[in-house]
């Protein structure tokens, strides 16, 4: 029953067996054939392997509405095991195919595996991914887009054109030797830069950027207004996006339609996705940059980790010059990404995946039956590997997935023992699970007591965010919740700097069906302290 081998024999027809009845016969049906291998690739002018599907990096987009059931047969080209996990696509009433260690056996080398699954309750801007042993590093990801129905209206006009942005810090290492630089116990150090849709950097700096290097230019007509939908696919680093001259008005964020409001830069976490309306609305005297740089780090060391793409009117002039649209000063306002965060609200007039409004879940009135706080510190070195930990423990998958081990029965293959509150003994590793019970709701409070920005995902899953604010979180931190328009979301950060006592809360619900894995990359920042976020979940 243990992964690869045996489990493998017998999960596909398990999975015919155990999967719930198809849905109606009208919900229309989606299939891709993918086939995940290496390609060469030099997007910081280093040739290194990249991970592509059907030779594309990155990889196709998964274009549905909702309602749509979705087949993707997955052909693993690679030598190493893979999983391909859909972000915060919510698989309710099929669980089994998420793509994660706690659920499903990795695809072996020359295997393919088909993810059955339908989207539902949700719409908006997702990216998929692979989650085991750093392949994300060096791709392996792509988009995905879930539409309104016809009968639900979309709350802003029609866009002329759909943009998609793949943000991301890069390493011209091979993901093998960043995994074994972990292993080893080392950090991954500062990215060689940063990729805007699996490209380089143009050349804004003769000196920062060597020549050659090919750039992503979006083409454009004056005028009109483009959907950018813009995702974080990196692995460890916070960055700011800015349109030189333009304006980003937020209308999404990973399925949720928020309150339109305009930025003009704005910090995208490991692992987010964000829609913005962007006007053509510049004289095109030239073309415009689109960059996204480094954030929490010291700007002088981390110049180059910057990715820059063009903007170009059909009209234009002449080609971007001059220098890159200023970030944030933090120096000035240290807590302006945390207000940033805190000003994202859910539009509750609009209507969502379903014909209704999306505050109607009324999330402010849950009786909360459950209270976690999770509490992550610095790395550390467990049985000489460097572990990340969750009030102590650093969680290593068992051979047989959670899942079968219900299925059978199997005694001993995890443990329900994950402590409710943070621990003062010594860091451990073990498989231990949270215990919840069907229906119940969670409040999960995110404590970052490590010197770096953490972002957390919790896999196919919808969470309200509620709060946030520096410093350690206490029950009487309750009485700052946003009760009403928190904005929903699979993917939060919380920020360890110092600031003011108000800054930096998080709090959500969940709507998914089966337990789901968290993860916590990181990003650098310059001080330690702590800060917490609060997470609301339903196990429904």
């Amino acid at each position: 029953m243990a992964c690869p081998a045996a489990a493998l024999l017998l999960l596909p027809l398990l999975l015919g067996l155990l999967a719930p009845a198809p849905a109606r016969a009208t919900d229309p049906y989606a299939a891709f054939d993918w086939d995940v291998s290496y390609v060469t690739r030099s997007p910081l002018g280093v040739p290194q392997k990249v991970i592509a599907i059907n030779k594309e990096f990155p990889g196709p987009v998964v274009n549905v509405t909702t309602n749509y059931n979705v087949a993707v047969n997955v052909l693993n080209s690679l030598d190493e095991p893979l999983l391909i996990t859909w972000d915060g696509i919510q698989q309710r009433k099929n669980c089994w195919q998420d793509g994660v260690l706690g659920t499903n056996c990795p695809i072996p080398p020359g295997w393919n595996w088909t993810y059955n699954f339908q989207v539902k309750d949700q719409i908006g801007s997702f990216f998929y991914f692979p989650p085991l042993s750093m392949q994300r590093a060096a791709g392996g990801f792509g988009g995905i887009t879930v539409n309104n129905r016809a009968v639900i209206s979309v709350p802003f006009d029609t866009p002329d054109g759909d943009v998609r942005l793949f943000i991301g810090d890069w390493y011209n290492k091979n993901h093998t030797d960043l995994r074994k630089m972990l292993d080893d116990g080392k950090e991954l150090g500062m990215p060689d830069g940063v990729l805007m849709n699996g490209k380089g950097p143009y050349r804004y700096n003769d000196s920062l950027v060597p020549a050659g290097i090919e750039y992503e230019t979006i083409d454009v007509e004056p005028g009109k207004t483009y959907r950018f939908r813009v995702h974080n696919v990196g692995v460890s680093t916070s960055l700011n996006l800015r349109i030189q001259g333009h304006n980003m008005a937020m209308v999404e964020t990973e399925g949720s339609y928020t309150m339109k409001q305009n930025f003009t830069n704005l910090d995208i976490h490991v692992g987010q996705s964000y829609s913005f309306l962007v006007t053509m609305d510049q004289n095109a005297s030239s073309d415009y940059y689109i960059v996204a740089s480094a954030r929490f780090v010291n700007e002088s060391l981390w110049t180059r980790v910057t990715g820059v793409a063009i903007l170009h009117y059909s009209n234009s002039k002449g080609k971007a010059s001059g220098p890159l649209p200023d970030p944030p000063n933090d120096e000035y306002d240290k807590s302006f990404s945390m207000n940033q965060a805190r000003s994202i609200r859910m539009n509750v007039t609009t209507g969502a995946a379903r014909p209704n409004p999306q505050g109607s879940f009324h999330y402010g009135e849950i009786n909360v039956t459950q209270v976690y706080k999770l509490r992550n510190m610095p790395p550390v070195t467990i049985n000489g590997k460097r572990r990340t930990t969750l009030n102590g423990i650093s969680y290593s998958p068992p051979a047989t997935p959670l899942r079968l081990a219900d299925l059978y029965d199997k005694k001993e293959v995890y443990t329900l023992d994950f402590p409710t509150m943070p621990s003062d003994g010594p860091p451990a590793i073990g498989s231990s699970v949270i215990n919840s019970t069907y229906k119940n709701f969670m409040e999960i409070v995110f404590q970052n007591n490590d010197t770096k920005v953490q972002t957390y995902h919790i896999d196919g899953y919808a969470f309200w965010v509620v709060g946030m604010d520096y410093g350690e979180w206490k029950n009487e931190s309750r009485s700052t919740y946003n009760k009403w328009d928190g904005v929903s979301r699979c993917t939060t950060q919380c920020s360890p700097e110092h600031g003011p006592p108000s800054c930096c809360r998080s709090t959500a619900r969940g709507s998914g069906t089966c337990a789901r894995r968290i993860w916590t990359p990181g990003t650098s920042a310059r001080r330690r302290t702590s800060g917490w976020w609060i997470l609301t979940e339903a196990t429904t």
